[in-house]
């Protein structure tokens, strides 16, 4: 009773991820898709194959994956209008850093002249949403691969491992991971980190709001990421191991 009285508003522990699941297949039509839920954060991940590249790839044999992002109007408490005009800053930014993350770990020679597009569409919104996209984006990706695979385009998935992303801060002077709205609204310091299933970091993105941080402070949260990252890098393999995908790293 002291633990849930001291610990967070859906009673986890500070180093308590969510509850994850991904749900592979969820839009049919799609290459590749899933949707993936990080408690109430509920994102649509598709993947798209289009047997081109952009201007400054053709001729190179070399591939491209870019994603892009975008919120439902009720995904929040309040209507969001939709951005008929293009991209805004937040979202360009959150769809570029997707897209990065992907990339990190395809390898684009092996994936030929063509490229694949990933969709994360926010059904709901509750925090997290980027490092939601970035982890399901993952999983969708290496779905439209492996059915690249089957196809003969390819004899193994060109992907050299696996990526997944978490939130982490410190709210009310204590360290916590993966975020919630209410959470995230009232942090001292939010940071997302972005990581491959061997370790290797793609992007740290930190923020003081309210106070700054030390070294110490930013190894602990990190550290803290890095173990939320593994276990979701344990689902991404679970999920794709029950889908008949070896996405195992390639040495």
């Amino acid at each position: 009773m002291v633990e849930r009285r001291r610990g967070r508003r859906d009673g986890r522990r500070p180093g308590d991820l969510r509850p994850v699941r991904i749900v592979p297949g969820f839009m049919p039509p799609a290459e590749g898709s899933v949707l993936i839920e990080f408690g109430d954060t509920r994102v649509i991940c598709t993947a798209s194959v289009q047997e081109s590249v952009p201007p400054f790839l053709r001729g190179s044999g070399k591939g491209w994956v870019t994603a892009e992002y975008a919120m439902l109007p009720r995904s929040s408490p309040e209507r969001i209008e939709r951005e008929r005009r293009g991209p805004g800053g937040r979202t360009h930014e959150i769809q570029r850093l997707v897209g990065r993350s992907l990339r990190a770990v395809t390898n684009l020679e092996a994936l030929g002249e063509r490229s694949i597009l990933v969709d994360c569409d926010v059904v709901q919104a509750d925090g997290g949403t980027r490092t939601a996209s970035i982890t399901g984006g993952y999983v969708a990706l290496a779905l439209a691969l492996d059915r690249l695979r089957k196809g003969g385009a390819f004899a193994r998935l060109p992907v050299a491992d696996s990526v997944a992303a978490v939130s982490v801060g410190v709210v009310d002077g204590r360290l916590l991971l993966d975020l919630c709205y209410e959470e995230d609204s009232r942090a001292a310091v939010d940071m997302n980190v972005v990581q491959t299933g061997a370790g290797r970091f793609v992007e740290v993105q930190g923020t003081a709001e309210g106070k700054t941080f030390s070294a110490k402070e930013l190894d602990r949260m990190i550290a803290v990421a890095s173990a939320g990252i593994r276990t979701l890098g344990a689902l991404q393999r679970e999920t794709l191991r029950a889908a008949g995908v070896d996405a195992r790293k390639r040495r």
